[in-house]
């Protein structure tokens, strides 16, 4: 089947989402509504019904976002998001799946997922985890002149703009939350981030993270940059504040 490119839901471009969004659903009816409904929010949506469509999308043009159905007839999300880290590492990527299998959603993420998406799912809250995926995906891509691409933080080389941390002959991949953090704290380094700010730089004001979300995050991170993660040096706790990352 021919990929579906809905060029009438996306006339009315709005200012305020101008994006172009990869859909791989391969439910006829959450398709056509979710290619409807962004689409009127201004979004340019591309819809692949099957991992191959979704390859031929991704090999002719770019996209800032991509939400992925798991589960398909010929094969699974995670193989596209793959493709789509090595082609299009700047695109925010949101899984959608049937099933809230913990295993899945920790493989979504080891593939650098921005977010997962338990179906059913809420349309506006949907659009909010778009909305704020693309808005760090934009942070992360304005990076200053001054800054280069490669950072070296502790054990990990870390290239924001490919999402990843390099640790010897290992590649780890990053997530768009996980980059925003290690930016936050590379540009203010030496000096400490407090949690607060963190959360408002990090996540929107629409997430509700617990502080025990940042403690998950700066403990995966750690795993990256330390070499002993159980005993920090290089992101430091401090206790009651945030953290600091050392010089």
């Amino acid at each position: 089947m021919k990929p579906v490119f809905d060029s009438r839901a996306v006339k009315q471009v709005s200012e305020k989402n101008t994006a172009r969004i990869l859909v791989l659903e391969d439910e006829r009816n959450v398709g056509l509504t979710l290619v409807e409904r962004l689409g009127k929010e201004g979004f340019e949506i591309a819809w692949a019904q099957t991992v191959g469509e979704a390859r031929l999308e991704i090999s002719q043009r770019k996209f800032e976002l991509a939400l992925l159905d798991v589960t398909l007839p010929d094969g699974t999300g995670f193989d596209v998001a793959k493709e789509i880290r090595k082609s299009q590492p700047g695109a925010a990527l949101i899984f959608l799946t049937a099933h809230g299998n913990p295993e899945d959603r920790v493989r979504g993420l080891e593939l650098g997922a921005e977010d997962y998406v338990v179906k059913p799912f809420h349309y506006k809250e949907l659009l909010l985890r778009i909305q704020n995926g693309l808005k760090r995906a934009r942070y992360l891509s304005q990076a200053p002149e001054s800054q280069t691409d490669e950072v070296k933080v502790g054990e990990a080389v870390v290239s924001f703009s490919r999402f990843e941390a390099r640790v010897g002959a290992t590649t780890n991949p990053l997530t768009h939350k996980e980059c925003a953090l290690l930016k936050l704290l590379v540009e203010r380094r030496g000096k400490v981030v407090s949690r607060d700010e963190i959360l408002n730089h990090v996540w929107s004001e629409n997430e509700f993270p617990s502080p025990r979300t940042i403690d998950n995050f700066v403990m995966r991170l750690r795993r990256f940059v330390e070499i002993d993660p159980e005993n920090p040096q290089v992101i430091r706790s401090v206790r009651g504040v945030g953290y600091q990352l050392m010089e």
